[in-house]
């Protein structure tokens, strides 16, 4: 007899009580989204930091902004595996990690579709950790459903495996629902380019990707 495929067990899985009370007796996972402080600014989420679309800049977790994608600079249109969506990020680490982070969102939160991701946006107008979309380093997860400043639509569930998602990122990548005004769907980049954990994460994610039974979809064979 053939499996069901694994988009629509997930969903299944998340979205009944039976895969609530699971998640509920995992040691660290339940209780992990709530144990994530809410009133910490972080790096990357002072409403000061404004990008000049004219002159370029920097975007509030200190990487350069770019004035487009897929135009010569540093910033091109990828596929997520495993989705069947493509997303506009930073080239190299930046986007070995959120591509990454995609891939067990969909495995482990809610199966995604092509149009539920958002990347790159264009500097002009942006502020704060929105500043970070404009370098790439930023991505959106499921926008519509998760508007900024609106809570309740995740189950315990996401909320714990989102939360296991980000704690195995070691501080690089910086969730949205954490903010004093969450934005549930955000993910960012959350250290400059210069700190040596950002080499180190992608480093790990490269090899979890190469081992069989290791990179997103298979985390039940970790060690």
């Amino acid at each position: 007899m053939s499996l069901p495929s694994p988009a629509p067990t997930r969903r299944v899985l998340l979205r009944t009580a039976t895969g609530i009370a699971v998640a509920a007796t995992v040691p660290g996972l339940a209780t992990a989204a709530a144990a994530t402080p809410t009133d910490v600014p972080g790096l990357a989420e002072s409403p000061a930091s404004r990008v000049d679309p004219r002159t370029g800049g920097t975007s509030a977790n200190g990487w350069p902004t770019e004035k487009g994608a897929d135009i010569g600079g540093a910033v091109w249109t990828r596929p997520v595996p495993g989705t069947g969506a493509s997303v506009a990020l930073r080239l190299g680490l930046a986007s070995t990690v959120l591509v990454h982070v995609i891939s067990r969102y969909h495995y482990e939160v809610e199966a995604l579709e092509p149009d539920d991701i958002q990347g790159f946006q264009a500097p002009r107008g942006l502020t704060g950790y929105r500043t970070n979309y404009a370098s790439g380093t930023a991505v959106a997860i499921r926008p519509g459903a998760l508007p900024p400043g609106a809570t309740g639509a995740l189950f315990p569930a996401q909320r714990a495996a989102i939360a296991d998602i980000v704690a195995d990122c070691a501080g690089v990548v910086r969730w949205g629902g954490t903010f004093r005004t969450p934005y549930e769907a955000h993910f960012q980049i959350d250290v400059p380019p210069s700190d040596d954990r950002l080499a180190r994460l992608a480093d790990r994610i490269g090899r979890r990707t190469l081992a069989l039974g290791q990179g997103p979809g298979t985390l039940a064979l970790r060690g």
